[in-house]
């Protein structure tokens, strides 16, 4: 596989965790709560992770890895459960740049990972990504007065548990397939979602009652690509370089919501997205150079 696909992948797996926000806004406007919403993706998208399974395999998976793939399930969980209290607690815009801190939690884990320090580049890529989330998630006019304290210790701990995420995702196991992986992951995230949301939407006929239509949208875009799309990707790319390429997902979002529920992108949204966009590429024009430099 070239190089260059590696990153695609991360990104690719950004873009489609981008597309859950609108996905279950449209949900509720249908009629249905977001922990019902948020519920049917994790089991859904463990049903479709099986099927996936059934059809090229065919055979009993075998466990191992130990508890790598136990704890990426369980923070797969844990992101979605505390960013939809954070949302619940205060403006979705605001919730959006407390998510989007993962950038530089996650280059401050690989960073002590790898005892190295950050290069330069990095920092003024970062730089770039937090001053674009704050113009493209269209905070700066927003009301700050009345948010509880929990709500913003929500929005860090999703931060927090969206960057182990990343960085669990780095660790390879080995004798075990893509496949196999995204079935161990799919279910543990959705045993760990049991505990969190609402499981009585499967035996109280809410699930087959439309709410499916919904969870097998967010299942694929929220369970299977992502998780496929970022075991292949982050263990090439690291998790530092991981966090700086996922900041794809709040453009993506914004401009899934505009298209999708018609909502207005202001000129400092779209400016936003630009700075993020260009913050995304510094790192790899400047590998590039580096390369043609030394070739």
């Amino acid at each position: 596989m070239k190089p260059w696909m590696y990153p695609l992948f991360v990104i690719l797996g950004a873009c489609s965790y981008g597309i859950l926000s609108t996905i279950i806004k449209l949900a509720i406007a249908d009629g249905f709560t977001a922990p019902q919403a948020v519920t049917s993706q994790y089991y859904t998208g463990f049903l479709l992770a099986a099927l996936i399974y059934l059809f090229t395999r065919r055979t009993l998976p075998k466990f191992g890895g130990g508890f790598t793939l136990v704890i990426a399930g369980l923070l797969t969980a844990i992101t979605g459960t505390v960013y939809g209290k954070a949302v619940s607690l205060m403006p979705a815009s605001l919730a959006v740049v407390m998510l989007f801190q993962f950038t530089w939690i996650g280059m401050l884990l690989d960073c002590i990972a790898r005892r190295r320090l950050p290069k330069r580049i990095e920092v003024i890529s970062l730089l770039f990504l937090f001053g674009g989330t704050i113009f493209a998630a269209g905070v700066i006019d927003a009301d700050l007065s009345g948010i509880p304290w929990h709500g913003w210790a929500w929005g860090m701990v999703s931060a927090v548990s969206f960057s182990a995420f990343l960085m669990v995702n780095q660790r390879q196991v080995e004798e075990m397939d893509m496949i196999t992986r995204l079935l161990f992951m799919a279910f543990f995230a959705a045993v760990a979602i049991t505990f969190f949301q609402e499981p009585q939407i499967v035996w109280d006929g809410t699930l087959l009652n439309g709410l499916w239509i919904y969870g097998l949208i967010l299942g694929v875009f929220g369970i299977i690509l992502p998780i496929l799309l970022f075991s292949i990707g982050i263990p090439k790319v690291g998790t530092g370089m991981a966090s700086i390429l996922s900041a794809i997902e709040l453009p993506v979002a914004v401009t899934v919501s505009m298209l999708l529920l018609h909502e207005h992108m202001t000129v400092l949204q779209i400016t936003g997205i630009v700075i993020i966009l260009i913050g995304m590429t510094l790192p790899s024009i400047a590998n590039r150079r580096i390369r043609l430099k030394d070739a």
